[in-house]
C-alpha cells in the first residue's frame, strides 16, 4: 500500500482509506497563470492518484477553482485572461487525470457562508461592526501543528490586514470582508467577499464531506493557508477532518524563484515554444523526488525529451517482437518505489535498467513498460505502428559504418555508431548484420 509523508506527523504513513479515498487538491491561484512550480505540484496529486489506483483503491478527487477575485478586482466568476481555460489545456498536456469534482468558489458562496455562520455560532469566529469576520484562533489551541508555527511568535499582520487591525487578536484572520461594487456578495453581515482561506474549507466539506483522506499542495500552502483551513474545518466539525497533510516542495528556474516578481516565470507553452515535448515536463518532475526541492533547467528538460523519445522508440521497436510476459520483478521493484513515499526518481532508475538487460525479452520489455506507463503517464505507446524514418545524414553513416565492418575497420565502425548516437539512432551488431533503432 501507498506510505507517503504526512506533514503534520512528520513521518511517513500508510494511506489507509479502504476501498475508496477521498483526496483533496488546492486549486491555481487566481489571477495568474499556473507556471511550471504550479504545475508540479499537480502531477504529484495525479501521481499519487494513480499509484492508489494502481492498487484497486477508489480514489475521489477534488480540485477548486478559485474565480473570486480580491477586493478590488473583476467580479466573482469572470476570467478575462482565460486563466482557467490555460490551466485545464496544461492539465491535459500534462496526463492529469480530471477531479471527479471541480467546484468554482463564485458558485459556493452560500457553502461558504453557511460554514462562516456555523463557527460564529460554535463560537470560533466573531463579527466587528465593519461587517467583517474573524476567526477566534485562540479558540483553537492545536494551531500550527502543520506548519510549526507557534501564535506566540507571530508577528502582527498575519491574519489581519497589515495595518488595519479590525480584529481582537492579531492572527486572527478575515473569513468575511467587507466589499462595494460589482463584485460584491449579499451575506448577513453585509456586501462583501468571502476570505482566502474559508473557500477551501467550504468547498472540501460539501463535495468530500467531513473524513478526507489526503489533502494535497504545494509548501508554501502549509502556513498560512493550511493551517487556517485546518483550524476552520475541524472548529466546525468539532473534529480532525484531513486524515493525511501532503506537501510538494518548491522548484526553482535556473536557481531562482519562479514567481512573477523575481521575472523567472516559465510556462508549459514556454516548454513546447522551445521544441519539447510538454511531457517532457512531467518526466523532470518525476527524476526528482516530490519532497525535494527542484531546480530545473532547460538542460534538464531537454534530457527528460531526449529520455521520451528514445523510451516511445524502444517501446515501438519491441511491440514488433513476439510477445512475452511481463518482467515481474522488475514490474514489482517499480512499484515498490513508487509505494514508499513516491520514490519516483528510483523507480526511473529500475526502468532504465530493465531498458539496458539483453537477458529480458523485448516483448517483457514492451508489456512492463506499458503496464507501469499507467502510473507514468508519459505516453510511451505513442509511435508504436509509426513508419521509422531516420535522421538526415544518418543513412549514409550506417552505409558507411556497413562498409567499415566488411574492412574490419573497428576504430571507424566505433567511431561512426557514437556519430549515430548524437542523431539518435542505436546500433546493434547481430549475426545477420548492423541493425538499428531511433
Amino acid at each position: 500500500m501507498l506510505r507517503i509523508h504526512d506533514t503534520r506527523a512528520r513521518q511517513v504513513e500508510e494511506i489507509s482509506g479502504g476501498r475508496a479515498v477521498r483526496m483533496y487538491t488546492c486549486g491555481p491561484a487566481p489571477g495568474r497563470r499556473a507556471h511550471l512550480g504550479d504545475l508540479r505540484t499537480y502531477v504529484l496529486s495525479d501521481l499519487v492518484r494513480r499509484v492508489l489506483e494502481g492498487r484497486r483503491t477508489r480514489v475521489v478527487a477534488c480540485r477548486n477553482v478559485t474565480d473570486i477575485p480580491p477586493i478590488s478586482g473583476e467580479p466573482p466568476g469572470s476570467d478575462p485572461a482565460g486563466f482557467h481555460d490555460a490551466f485545464r489545456n496544461d492539465t491535459a498536456a500534462l496526463n492529469l487525470r480530471p477531479p471527479e469534482h471541480g467546484p468554482r468558489s463564485s458558485e459556493t458562496v452560500d457553502v461558504m457562508i453557511e460554514l462562516i455562520a456555523r463557527l460564529v455560532e460554535r463560537g470560533h469566529a466573531y463579527a466587528v461592526p465593519d461587517g467583517s469576520v474573524y476567526f477566534d484562533v485562540r479558540t483553537f489551541p492545536t494551531y500550527g501543528e502543520i506548519s510549526g508555527n507557534r501564535l506566540d511568535d507571530l508577528k502582527p499582520g498575519h491574519g489581519i490586514e497589515a495595518g488595519h487591525p479590525r480584529g481582537r487578536f492579531h492572527a486572527d484572520w478575515a473569513l468575511w470582508r467587507p466589499a462595494d461594487g460589482e463584485q460584491s456578495l449579499d451575506a448577513p453581515w453585509g456586501r462583501g467577499l468571502p476570505g482566502p482561506h474559508v473557500e477551501c474549507s467550504a468547498m472540501s466539506l460539501r463535495f468530500l464531506g467531513e473524513r478526507i483522506d489526503l489533502h494535497l499542495g504545494g509548501v508554501g500552502l502549509r502556513f498560512p493557508h493550511h493551517e487556517d483551513e485546518r483550524a476552520q474545518s475541524d472548529a466546525a466539525t468539532g473534529h480532525e477532518v484531513v486524515r493525511h497533510w501532503v506537501h510538494g516542495e518548491h522548484l526553482l528556474f535556473d536557481g531562482r524563484e519562479m514567481a512573477g516578481p523575481a521575472g523567472n516565470v516559465v510556462l508549459l507553452p514556454d516548454v513546447v515554444a522551445a521544441g519539447l515535448d510538454p511531457l517532457a515536463a512531467r518526466l523532470a518532475f518525476l527524476e526528482h523526488h516530490y519532497r525535494q526541492r527542484l531546480d530545473l533547467t532547460w538542460d534538464i528538460l531537454r534530457a527528460a525529451d531526449r529520455t521520451l523519445r528514445r523510451w516511445r522508440a524502444r517501446v515501438a521497436e519491441w511491440s514488433e517482437s513476439p510477445s512475452a510476459p511481463m518482467a515481474s520483478s522488475y514490474a514489482g521493484r517499480v512499484e515498490s518505489a513508487f509505494d514508499d513515499d513516491l520514490d519516483t526518481p528510483a523507480a526511473l532508475r529500475i526502468l532504465r535498467e530493465l531498458e539496458r538487460e539483453e537477458s529480458v525479452a523485448p516483448g517483457s520489455k514492451f508489456e512492463t513498460f506499458l503496464h507501469l506507463d499507467q502510473v507514468l503517464a508519459l505516453d510511451l505507446s505513442t509511435e508504436i505502428g509509426k513508419p521509422r524514418v531516420l535522421p538526415a545524414g544518418a543513412g549514409e553513416l550506417l552505409a558507411q559504418r556497413e562498409r567499415a565492418l566488411e574492412a574490419n575497420d573497428w576504430a571507424a565502425a566505433d567511431r561512426l555508431r557514437d556519430e549515430l548516437a548524437e542523431l539518435g539512432v542505436r546500433v546493434a551488431d547481430t549475426p545477420e548484420g548492423q541493425s538499428w533503432s531511433l
